[in-house]
């Protein structure tokens, strides 16, 4: 009752405002109609309203470059058949034993699903290196239903790009953007094949750029809310354009689904990555020895700085590109060849991308005011394996394993001298044991002081290896049957 009074006596003073389909609808006087309506658009948002996107055209030009991924790796070894708790002379332990269904012993082989995206017509591929890791097998299916045996022409763990290579022609690529130019609440799409559901389309904005993850990377993740989830790995993320600006590569999740939180590769590391593995099996990076860190507010207001920014100098190794060319901790790197630099991950993927040699110009901040230090950029320690580039061809090795050798800081941290660390393994070396971060110090008795002193062992006639492994702060022996 008290409803229609007031809307009676709204009405009666020609106030009364309907929400029709349309919009704001005004009923009264023509005069009070103006008056309303220059009013309403006085009031209006001064952010452009715009209407929700179709992604039907991007996905009709692109969605015939997105492959579905399918690998076929070694299992860990299955335990043998249960004892029932029964001793083999007890006559009931043959009455259960009849009746078991049988598991098969040793290792099965697994599998895994993935998504990637064609770059070049006579059909190389890419994807994450997690995708393929360990594979024996890795098999791509086209969107017109083809499958072809996929070739792994080279991985690079250190940003998760894979390189596959299948044999065919006249094979649809998809369009190539840049990560440079997306803005932070621009619309991007990703397509791929969550959970084996091959060519779903999800879509959402890019929530951040240059996201440094807890992962020892040099990528500067572009973090979006865009639904991905486990199979998605590998699949573009497409801007507006149709263009790939990124690789979806990771979630943030407390259930191993989708949770808001999903990271791209940026397509310009993933390209760079790219040609280096195609030319020469490897990537290359700059290096300047240091370790860096974020500076936050009150870190700038200690340096004098104006604002929060650049990439903090706390530690500089000895004997290294940065400490030749004078940087001290407590130098912030705020320019890199006269370019800002506006977090820590900034400076580390672009020092990252240099050659080794190219001579780079860093402007620090250092007691309270900017200078410029000349720097000749070095190379990362290299990821060298007893096999080819390739995970997939690690099974095959006589060791199986992807070694590099220890830094000087990871030496002096792990307290020892020489050494290799193990940072992919597969075959003998995984039967026996081994894992990643294991840190191999001697082979037979004898020290190992290069990585090529392993490979020339892992070549020799002896069956058996008698590998000397650190692992956490225990030391053990570790036979390896090669033979």
């Amino acid at each position: 009752m008290k409803q229609k009074l007031i809307v009676r006596s709204l009405a009666a003073a020609g106030l009364v405002t309907v929400l029709g389909v349309g919009g704001v609808q005004y009923y009264g006087p023509p005069e009070a109609n103006a008056r309303t309506a220059a009013a309403a658009a006085q009031a209006e948002p001064k952010i452009p309203l715009a209407a929700l996107p179709d992604f039907s055209k991007l996905v009709e030009q692109n969605g015939a470059a997105v492959v579905n991924i399918s690998v076929v790796h070694e299992a860990k070894a299955r335990a043998p058949a249960a004892d029932f708790g029964l001793s083999p002379n007890d006559p009931m332990y043959e009455f259960f034993r009849r009746f078991q269904i049988p598991e098969p012993e040793g290792r099965m082989p697994g599998g895994g699903i993935g998504s990637g995206f064609i770059v070049s017509a006579d059909g190389l591929i890419l994807t994450n290196a997690h995708v393929v890791k360990g594979a024996s097998e890795v098999k791509v299916k086209l969107t017109d239903r083809r499958e072809f045996k996929a070739k792994v022409v080279g991985v690079d763990p250190q940003t998760d790009v894979a390189v596959l290579k299948i044999e065919a022609s006249k094979l649809p690529v998809a369009s190539l953007g840049s990560a440079k130019d997306i803005r932070v609440g621009e619309w991007v799409v990703a397509i791929g094949s969550p959970y084996g559901f091959e060519n779903t389309v999800t879509s959402g904005i890019v929530s951040a750029k240059s996201r440094s993850l807890p992962d020892g990377t040099y990528v500067p993740f572009i973090q979006t809310d865009v639904a991905v989830n486990p199979g998605n790995s590998g699949g573009p993320l497409f801007n507006l354009k149709g263009e790939v600006v990124g690789i979806n590569s990771q979630i943030y999740s407390r259930s191993g689904g989708y949770q808001g939180l999903s990271f791209a590769i940026p397509i310009d590391t993933a390209l760079h990555v790219k040609d280096q593995l195609v030319a020469h099996g490897k990537v290359t990076r700059g290096r300047l020895g240091v370790t860096i860190q974020e500076v936050d507010q009150a870190l700038a207001r200690s340096f004098g700085m104006k604002k929060a920014g650049g990439a903090l100098v706390s530690s500089v190794e000895d004997d290294t590109p940065a400490a030749k060319a004078g940087l001290k901790p407590g130098d912030v790197v705020v320019k890199l060849d006269g370019t800002e630099i506006g977090s820590s991950i900034e400076l580390a993927s672009r020092v990252a991308m240099m050659k080794p040699g190219t001579e780079a110009k860093l402007e620090v901040w250092r007691n309270g005011k900017p200078r410029e230090i000349e720097v000749a950029v070095g190379e990362a320690p290299q990821t060298e394996q007893l096999a080819s580039a390739a995970p997939a061809d690690l099974s095959g090795a006589r060791l199986g394993v992807a070694v590099r050798s220890l830094t000087p800081a990871e030496q002096k941290q792990a307290e020892v001298e020489g050494g290799v660390v193990v940072e992919q393994v597969a075959g003998a070396a995984a039967r026996a044991g081994i894992r990643a971060g294991d840190i191999i110090l001697s082979v037979n008795g004898e020290a190992v002081k290069s990585v090529d002193q392993l490979k020339a062992a892992a070549q020799s006639g002896d069956k058996t290896l008698a590998l000397l492994v650190k692992r956490d702060n225990a030391q053990i022996f570790v036979p390896v049957n090669i033979g």
